[in-house]
């Protein structure tokens, strides 16, 4: 193994209509240590143009807080190069392609993870694009959707390509969520490629970044998802900050205030916003310790106003 030398660089990970670029605006206005975010991926178009309103997350109006990688679910060359060239006119240099998503209606049609049994047509589009391509390419990925096999295939091949990195998550397709990331999964994918990998999964405490940094000492970039809606200051305190108690407390509040503020503005009605609120608050619960039974009360709240007794009860007391 090589050791570290630098300081770990870390990714907010992609989560479907929770990290889009209203609530990356404000995680980090709030809250540091993430170095990039990768996009929740764009739905493939017929269309080959991407207007503004195809891409409307991405407009770089839109993304001046934190670095962002946009991540495409494409998988057939033209509508790939389509993206990518649209992509690129917007100011993107990277896109990520991805090949880990497990939901039952992407795999069905042979995206995201749907694609890791098949190793020739990941080539081949590969082979068409890539010649092509107005920037880097990086993969994101599982381990395979129905067996560690797939991957064991498909990354030897990806050594034939000029990828930026590969981000690996060390679970099935088929596992969606259900069973923990498998790091014993990480290490055997490690000794089938030479591109730079990312770990992916279940960091959710200081305690799981150094296990797995103690473990995988080559390993230098980390990619959190929900470890850091549940405890926003888990990239500060991998970096060697740790914020004192007090103000953990009123930046969790400052964040919340902003982020319900701003929602309020962009979506139609009360319903719309109870419903990303609740959202959220599914993982930022996690921030307030011991307090996991003000969860079901906010889920159930029906109007606005029950919704910030509760929350505003939660504030009082003590974060993590």
């Amino acid at each position: 193994m090589v050791a570290r030398t630098t300081a770990p660089f870390i990714y907010l990970a992609p989560l479907k209509s929770i990290t889009d670029s209203l609530f990356r605006r404000v995680f980090g206005a709030h809250f540091g240590g993430v170095d990039a975010a990768v996009a929740p991926f764009i739905n493939p178009q017929r269309a080959s143009s991407y207007p503004d309103k195809l891409v409307r997350d991405l407009l770089p109006e839109r993304n001046r807080e934190i670095t962002v990688i946009p991540q495409i679910l494409n998988n057939e060359p033209q509508g790939f190069s389509a993206l990518a060239r649209r992509l690129h006119e917007l100011g993107y240099q990277e896109i990520n392609w991805n090949l880990g998503c497990p939901a039952r209606q992407v795999v069905k049609k042979q995206r995201g993870a749907g694609l890791l049994p098949h190793p020739d047509t990941v080539c081949r589009l590969l082979d068409t694009v890539l010649p092509e391509l107005p920037g880097r390419l990086s993969i994101k990925m599982r381990v395979g959707l129905h067996d560690e096999a797939e991957a064991a295939a498909l990354l030897p091949r990806l050594n034939d390509y000029p990828l930026s990195e590969i981000i690996i998550h060390p679970r099935l397709g088929d596992e969606f969520y259900r069973a923990l990331a498998d790091p014993d999964r990480f290490e055997r994918c490690m000794t089938l490629t030479g591109h730079r990998l990312c770990y992916n999964g279940d960091i959710r405490t200081m305690a799981d970044y150094l296990r797995l940094a103690h473990r995988f000492t080559g390993i230098n970039r980390w990619m959190i998802g929900r470890g850091l809606l549940a405890n926003p200051f888990l990239g500060e305190e991998i970096k060697g900050r740790s914020p004192a108690k007090q103000d953990r407390r009123w930046r969790l509040i400052s964040f919340h205030d902003e982020l319900f503020g701003a929602l309020q503005e962009h979506v139609s009605g009360p319903g719309h916003l109870l419903g990303r609120l609740k959202q959220v608050w599914i993982y930022f619960i996690g921030a307030f310790p011991d307090n996991q039974s003000q969860l079901k009360k906010i889920t159930r709240a029906g109007s606005l106003d029950s919704y910030r007794r509760v929350v505003d009860t939660l504030f009082l007391k003590p974060p993590l």
